[in-house]
């Protein structure tokens, strides 16, 4: 299963929409509240300014005292009803009984509704009750004589058909407002979500997410130094490779937000932002730290943004391309092998010219007796043909710098390693052995054994010298790259010894005294067969 990733349009709208619809939905109820109110006020105001009007009038009055002129009370009120468009208007004596109402033939009947008996005792008020003529709001007003006397009532009714109508048409109008402001809301964030997605350049929230990511992975894993800046020649960001040469160069370690020409005035990256042309492969010196330089412009529009400059530590390259490992250390055994063999030739081409043929004999007969012990102490053992020549010019090598190396397999090490795992091997025993003959350059007693034991994926190598040993405080630090105790542009070989027993799935440990020190390795070759994985 997988996150389902939204479009930024789709956000924005839904978004927009969600607010707008939520504004719209709280405006609507109290709107419709207000104009509930409001409609209802305003029909009871207008039956009840109608029945005033009608309990004030001349006509009525006399009506109501004058029995002779009750007819024109019935036609004073239909013309009142037709112009007002009122559902009834309807005149009461004081026994309840219509003077008049929309249909004749009720007329001198008692009235209906049960609501009346407040208006015949002299109070005005409004109802809501259910009469011959349906459901209607009604209006009662008194009707006084010119003593005021209470002498009738007028009930005048809006049908509550009518009232529903007039809130159902508001209602209308409030929902026709939320829709066209939904509507407006709508368009306004698909024209947002396109301003906002044609400036990030088409890419959508993911995706400039996954881009940062990946950016971020990307400059803090290359071995370059990297250093950007903006067009104000403020510097905005700094990988971790041009940290640690900072460091080296003895500058801050937080540059950014920092001028470039303060914190680093020889940069020349303001001259590129001014001009905005690269410059590429130039050496420079950082506070005594030579480094190799590239500086690009970065350019938008066809305006210079800001610039960024990459760079590597020169010293680091040149140690690197000194550093040969396993072919350096192949063509230093065929040297040494090269070089004793010449050694040997002169001998024998010597006792030639003397005719010395019996001392000639028995040298011979030593050399190759020597030989063959040697050849059969590693042969007999080692059955890799590449460990084996190696191993036999390291001795020959070991010889030359007056150190005896004696190598000891404490089982039968079969022809199974590849070639990657073979290289790491040289690089692993070659560096220690290295090492070791380094380490007895003053010592009187020079002896170094080489012991390797194979138990079915699983290959052990000791290396055992009688040099000073180690102080305390270099044990910590004898695997960081560059240090040495011999000088400049040494101190690589132990660090390249650990790099191959990670790369092997091994481990490493070391014992030293002043008896000298031992470096003891574990490997599981088994387990590298399908590759070797490099830095």
């Amino acid at each position: 299963m997988f996150k389902r990733k939204w479009k930024l349009s789709s956000i924005i709208i839904i978004f927009v929409c969600l607010v707008v619809l939520l504004s719209l939905l709280i405006t609507d109820l109290l709107i419709s509240n207000i104009t509930t109110q409001r409609i209802q006020d305003d029909q009871e105001e207008k039956a009840q300014i109608v029945s005033r009007t009608v309990a004030e009038s001349k006509i009525v009055k006399e009506g109501l005292l004058d029995d002779q002129a009750a007819q024109s009370i019935q036609n004073y009120t239909s013309e009142v009803q037709t112009i007002t468009d009122m559902m009834f208007i309807v005149v009461l004596d004081m026994e309840g009984i219509r003077k008049s109402h929309p249909d004749p033939d009720l007329i001198g009947k008692r009235f209906v509704g049960g609501d009346e008996e407040v208006v015949l005792q002299g109070d005005e008020h409004i109802s809501t009750s259910e009469g011959t003529l349906g459901d209607s709001l009604r209006a009662f007003t008194p009707v006084y004589d010119n003593n005021n006397n209470q002498i009738g009532a007028v009930v005048v009714g809006i049908s509550l058909e009518q009232v529903q109508s007039a809130l159902l048409q508001g209602h209308l109008n409030i929902l026709k407002g939320t829709v066209f402001g939904l509507l407006a809301g709508i368009l306004g964030a698909i024209l947002v979500a396109k301003y906002i997605k044609r400036m990030l350049f088409g890419l959508e929230p993911y995706a400039i997410s996954k881009l940062l990511e990946e950016r971020s992975t990307m400059l803090q894993s290359v071995h370059e130094g990297i250093v950007a800046v903006d067009q104000d020649k403020n510097i905005t960001l700094v990988n971790k490779s041009a940290l640690r040469i900072f460091k080296l160069a003895g500058l801050s370690e937080e540059p950014v937000g920092m001028k470039i020409s303060d914190y680093m005035p020889s940069s020349r990256l303001d001259r590129v932002l001014k001009t905005g042309k690269p410059e590429r492969d130039e050496e420079q010196i950082l506070n005594g730290v030579s480094i190799l330089v590239n500086r690009e412009p970065l350019i938008v529009d066809d305006q210079v943004i800001g610039a960024i400059s990459t760079f590597r530590d020169m010293t680091e390259m040149n140690h690197l391309a000194k550093q040969l490992t396993g072919i350096r250390t192949y063509a230093e055994s065929l040297r040494a092998q090269s070089h004793e063999f010449m050694n040997r030739l002169h001998v024998i081409f010597g006792m030639v010219q003397l005719e010395a043929y019996d001392e000639l004999m028995e040298f011979i007969r030593k050399l190759v007796d020597h030989n063959n012990k040697e050849v059969d102490m590693v042969t007999k053992s080692i059955k890799d043909p590449v460990l084996a020549g190696f191993l036999m010019g390291k001795i020959s090598y070991a010889r030359e710098e007056n150190v005896e190396l004696i190598v000891k397999s404490y089982s039968t090490i079969e022809e199974i390693f590849e070639p990657e795992v073979n290289h790491e091997l040289i690089t692993i025993i070659g560096n220690l052995v290295d090492n070791a003959i380094q380490a007895l350059a003053d010592c009187e007693k020079k002896i170094i054994e080489l012991r390797l034991k194979d138990e079915g994926g699983r290959l052990f190598i000791k290396v055992e010298d009688t040099g000073p040993g180690i102080k305390n405080e270099n044990s910590a630090v004898i695997f960081e790259k560059g240090y040495s105790t011999k000088g400049e542009d040494r101190g690589f070989g132990l660090y390249l010894v650990k790099k191959s027993i990670e790369r092997l799935n091994g481990s490493l440990t070391v014992k030293s005294s002043a008896e000298g020190t031992v470096f003891s390795a574990e490997i599981q070759y088994d387990t590298t067969r399908v590759g070797i994985e490099h830095d």
